[in-house]
């Protein structure tokens, strides 16, 4: 029996009779040959270059970190609905979870452990940053009173929208009523100081934890700024607006108070001219133009004591509680909400009144207001058919920028600084 069999490489072609024991052990040399040939092919080679064969180039992973570090365009916050509930800060599971935990500790008799400033203790490293707040408060309400005497502001007379230039834009977006009789064009007003600064107001209280503030009662608490509530309660002192320091914690089972220290009637406070730095009331009349020469340097300053506060009141609201209305922009400064019966939004007939109280954001205390941003403050108004190419920035920040002050690196792709503006017929071919 002759058989040719070929094993490839260098070796020559076997020809030849060989036996069927000699012709098995050719096979099973050969397939063994193959076998070990196909492992070699598919393990592994611990090679330098194999570690990093599936990574990008340095080059580019360097392009890429650096591209996602300042986006070229950053949306907005998206509007809410007038007709819903605003959504919840937290995920309302881990709000449920922690009432239901209470509530077992509440039916076991065992007291809830809180912490500063929880029970109405302060937290002592928060008090420097309170001051600092207060203080860039005060240079905020100063700065854009001095600024708004240059830079011009107006305001829709139908509706909130607020505009920084020379004339109010030609943008289309009135929702005011009879808008539809205007074609959504706004019906533009000289604005002060508070279309700048949002007045959101809080009730101040002597004792946060003590008597809630009733309906009947609420004409009995001063109404203050927010973020001036926010640093009282944080160990701020002011003359005019005492409030009580304890020395000893509450204590509470479940959402009910076991021991405050008994209810403490404040002492008469005392007037200063320190609280017309504190409001924006008539502010503009307060403080005169600034020289041509000091704008910039007030514009400096300004959008520096805006990011300060930003910054304090965001590492407040981390410790201390504000309670903010789900339907419409009532605030209140302590652990629970009032009593007053004053929200007309959605559905107000159904809860008689009452606030939906929840857990509050920086936002809500502290809001932006945003506008459209101009890029040439002496050019054209803007127009609605080149919306999309236009950016915007909080009132403040855009104020600041057209008085002289260097953007803020951060501001840059919310204001689409990197995107040219087209004329009328080159929008028509942009894709």
């Amino acid at each position: 029996m002759e058989h040719v069999l070929s094993l490839g490489g260098p070796s020559a072609t076997i020809l030849g009779s060989f036996s069927t024991r000699t012709n098995d052990r050719i096979s099973s040399l050969f397939f063994d040959r193959c076998h070990q040939y196909t492992q070699e092919r598919h393990t592994p080679q611990a090679s330098k270059t194999s570690i990093f064969a599936c990574q990008a180039p340095a080059s580019n992973r360097r392009y890429r970190n650096k591209r996602l570090t300042r986006p070229q365009n950053t949306d907005l916050p998206p509007i809410l609905p007038k007709n819903k509930k605003k959504p919840y800060p937290m995920p309302l599971k881990k709000i449920l979870d922690a009432s239901r935990a209470d509530k077992k500790l509440a039916e076991m008799g065992i007291e809830k452990r809180l912490e500063p400033p929880k029970n109405g203790l302060l937290v002592p490293e928060l008090i420097p940053v309170a001051y600092e707040v207060l203080d860039a408060w005060k240079i905020l309400i100063k700065g854009l009173s001095q600024l708004l005497h240059v830079i011009p502001v107006y305001a829709c007379s139908e509706c909130s929208e607020v505009h920084v230039g020379q004339t109010g834009h030609d943008i289309q977006n009135c929702h005011g009523p009879n808008g539809a009789d205007r074609r959504s064009f706004h019906l533009w007003v000289k604005g002060s100081i508070d279309d700048v600064l949002l007045p959101i107001e809080s009730y101040h209280q002597y004792d946060p934890f003590g008597t809630r503030i009733k309906h009947e009662t609420r004409f009995n608490y001063d109404r203050i700024p927010a973020i001036v509530e926010l640093c009282i309660q944080a160990g701020v002192e002011l003359p005019q607006y005492p409030s009580r320091r304890r020395t000893q914690p509450i204590r509470m089972l479940g959402k009910k108070i076991i021991d405050r220290g008994g209810i403490l009637v404040p002492s008469a406070p005392t007037c200063s001219g320190e609280v017309l730095e504190l409001d924006t009331h008539r502010a503009r009349e307060r403080f005169p133009a600034p020289v041509d020469s000091d704008v910039v340097s007030i514009a400096q300053s300004t959008l520096s004591a805006y990011e300060k506060v930003r910054w304090g009141v965001t590492k407040l609201m981390r410790k201390y509680t504000v309670k903010a209305c789900g339907y419409c922009p009532e605030v209140h400064v302590g652990p629970w909400g009032h009593d007053a019966k004053l929200c007309g939004e959605f559905k107000h007939q159904w809860r008689d009144g009452k606030h939906g109280w929840q857990d509050a954001t920086v936002e809500e205390v502290f809001p932006p207001n945003y506008v459209w941003h101009v890029q040439d403050p002496n050019g054209p108004p803007l127009k609605s058919s080149l919306k999309r190419f236009y950016g915007k920035a909080p009132i403040v920040v855009e104020i600041c920028v057209q008085a002289g002050a260097p953007v803020p690196h951060k501001y840059i792709p919310m204001m689409r600084l990197d995107i040219v503006v087209p004329d009328g017929d080159e929008s028509r071919l942009v894709a």
